[in-house]
């Protein structure tokens, strides 16, 4: 009898990626799609990466690389914390993977036993929760509220903390909701890790820094006090629209560091070479097609937020960054096009992709089963075409 492992079969299928596949297979078919359920930019790479790349190729980068990425993208990302984030991380602090989600995997693996605890505010990003189950720990999933803007309290935070408590995940700006955390909301939040009577440690997921409407990115590592306990996750994926080169970094204590390189070599290895060099021009560039890319997700940020106020049944508040919607749609639970019902937040999503060719993203993805998660990583007109369909099928429930 053929049997996988109880580990791989306790993990979910990332419904981020289903309805990407289910979309495609409709648009095989011939359906105008508008695939709003993705989480990359729709820019392309800028040319002067791109150009480091072939520059790379043609100097031969075409070896194994060092398990922990080359010294010289090490030293990039080390200079890059200090000159905007004002935090000193050497070299030997930063692991280079194969994208942010194996930055989470390899730390997942080194800081967590089977039975560990770790804190998840909801929503939450889809991965964090599969990656602990599958280093068999427990999640302790804190579900926030649209009224204090999808940010766990400290009060939360507390009621959270047991014995088992060893890791908890912070992610800002956030993915799916948006929303920032303030530099006070941060200090509140070291300040209750910090005085917890045993160690704890904050994985920051800091992906969608770049992408920041309201100002100066906040980490949790500035605060002295808390900052042997944090380990930053980040990468070029999401500022330089560089999703498919998979490349992702970790600045930790030197002794969480090593020991994520050890799970990385007998694993994965280094990431690619041709990657790293690209990532190199990145990170020493100047900021300005960074800035360009932000500049365009906050005009179409404003450009949905108009357009959705327009359908009732909608709550929603403003994101402070990223490039995501995440309106609240319980209210369409329970109503009918006299084909189907809709019964939950999954229901809705599959409706809008059948009925209105527009695919979306289920809350329950993300541990908020009464909301949708709209990306707006898409041209000016096809946002508008994609709110005036979602409007169009949602008149139809009653």
């Amino acid at each position: 009898m053929k049997k996988i492992s109880s580990r791989v079969s306790s993990l979910a299928v990332s419904q981020t990626l289903a309805m990407s596949q289910k979309s495609r297979e409709l648009q095989e078919k011939g359906n105008d799609i508008i695939n709003l359920s993705v989480g990359q930019p729709d820019f392309n790479t800028p040319q002067h990466i791109k150009d480091a790349a072939i520059k790379a190729i043609n100097e031969n980068y075409t070896s194994y690389t060092p398990v922990p990425g080359y010294m010289d993208l090490r030293k990039a990302v080390s200079n890059k914390l200090k000159r905007e984030n004002n935090l000193d991380y050497s070299p030997e602090q930063i692991i280079v993977s194969n994208g942010a989600k194996h930055s989470l995997t390899n730390i997942i693996l080194t800081l967590i036993d089977k039975d560990d605890e770790v804190i998840i505010p909801a929503p939450y990003w889809v991965s964090y929760v599969e990656l602990v189950k599958l280093a068999e720990g427990k999640n302790v999933v804190v579900p926030t509220s649209i009224e204090n803007n999808f940010k766990i309290t400290p009060e939360q935070l507390k009621k959270a903390i047991t014995p088992k408590t060893k890791l908890m995940f912070l992610c800002s700006p956030s993915n799916p909701s948006g929303s920032i955390y303030s530099k006070d909301e941060l200090f509140a939040i070291a300040k209750v890790i910090d005085e917890c009577n045993h160690d704890i440690y904050i994985i920051s997921d800091e992906i969608y820094e770049h992408i920041n409407f309201i100002g100066k990115h906040e980490s949790i590592a500035q605060f002295d006090f808390i900052k042997d306990k944090v380990i930053i996750v980040n990468g070029v994926s999401k500022a330089y629209a560089m999703t498919g080169w998979r490349i992702g970094y970790i600045g930790a204590p030197e002794w969480i560091a090593k020991a994520c390189n050890k799970v990385q070599g007998q694993t994965t290895s280094g990431p690619s070479s041709i990657s790293q060099m690209a990532s190199i021009a990145a990170l020493n560039s100047d900021s300005t097609s960074v800035e360009e890319m932000k500049d365009a997700f906050l005009r179409r940020r404003n450009l949905v937020m108009d357009l959705i106020k327009d359908i009732p049944g909608f709550e929603i508040k403003t994101p402070q960054g990223a490039f995501y919607l995440f309106p609240k749609a319980s209210s369409f639970f329970g109503k009918s096009d006299g084909d189907r019902i809709i019964k939950d937040a999954t229901d809705l999503s599959f409706y809008l992709l059948e009925k209105a060719h527009v695919a979306v993203v289920s809350g329950s993805a993300f541990g908020s089963p009464d909301y949708i998660r709209l990306s707006y990583a898409a041209s000016d007109d096809r946002l508008r075409e994609a709110l005036i369909r979602i409007k169009n099928a949602l008149q139809l429930l009653k």
